[in-house]
């Protein structure tokens, strides 16, 4: 959506269909045509110096969703978890989150899992993946990577309940064309481990050399909007400060934007989240 407010719009399902098929499409050309080089090199020895690490719960209590899709999203997320741990992202690499799991489908033990889509959720083969996209963002902001390509929910579904992070700090996916990528400019390899626990799916980013920054990501100007056309929307930016080892702040940096339609009462209570 944009920043205007403007009241969101209902496309129909073969509008939809075709242009999910028109951009997978775009996203093979991208992927086979261009001079991107992407991360392909799995090592299952850890590098040595753990940069950022983070874990996520597996198990939400989500206003009218049912317990059997996030289950199924464990099955998910281990499926996918094997394909992207351990790969090492060597300098002048880009790590792409599709290329390396591919798509999630039936035959590859993938089960339905919860998808939001359009303002509502649904359930469809590979559903849930989302969390593995969310830590790793999340992760990698702080990092001194860099993300290529991010994409942002365009409504926000769920009200805050025990938010630890700022409001629109994730990463939705979709496979094929909409990905989340990350760059190495720096000099260092970089790794990326994650696990599926019993209770937390945890990630970290590890390198060959120690980082010396660290990072603090805050959100600014979150605005909550009565729109003209009768709902409200909510919107932020997302900064984060850089300090150098011994603490001193050394940066400001403006990250994104984000902007998404409301689909609850935002006078409600805190109830359920899902970011």
């Amino acid at each position: 959506m944009n920043s205007k407010g403007n009241a969101p719009q209902n496309r129909s399902q073969f509008r939809l269909y075709l242009g999910k098929q028109y951009f997978t499409l775009l996203r093979y050309i991208s992927w086979y045509l261009s001079c991107i080089k992407y991360a392909k090199t799995l090592e299952h020895h850890q590098l040595p110096f753990c940069v950022f690490s983070h874990k996520t719960p597996l198990l939400r209590k989500l206003r009218n969703v049912d317990m059997w899709l996030q289950y199924n999203k464990i099955t998910n997320l281990k499926l996918a978890a094997s394909k992207v741990s351990g790969i090492v992202v060597k300098p002048g690499e880009t790590f792409s989150f599709w290329r390396l799991i591919g798509r999630p489908a039936k035959h590859k033990g993938y089960l339905k899992g919860m998808v939001l889509q359009n303002g509502s959720y649904s359930y469809e083969t590979g559903g849930g993946l989302c969390q593995l996209s969310n830590l790793i963002y999340w992760m990698t902001l702080h990092t001194p990577l860099t993300v290529v390509e991010r994409w942002r929910h365009n409504y926000d579904v769920f009200p805050d309940a025990n938010r630890t992070q700022p409001f629109g700090s994730g990463a939705t996916v979709a496979y094929n064309y909409i990905d989340l990528q990350v760059h190495n400019n720096t000099s260092v390899n970089y790794q990326l481990l994650i696990h599926v626990g019993e209770n937390y799916l945890h990630g970290e980013w590890r390198s060959t050399e120690p980082c010396n920054f660290q990072y603090e990501v805050y959100q600014s100007d979150h605005a909550i909007i009565h729109e003209p056309w009768g709902g409200y929307t909510r919107h932020n930016s997302l900064r984060r400060k850089i300090f150098s080892v011994g603490g001193k702040e050394i940066a400001d940096e403006f990250i994104t934007k984000n902007n998404a339609v409301m689909m609850y009462n935002p006078l409600l209570g805190k109830v359920c989240s899902d970011e």
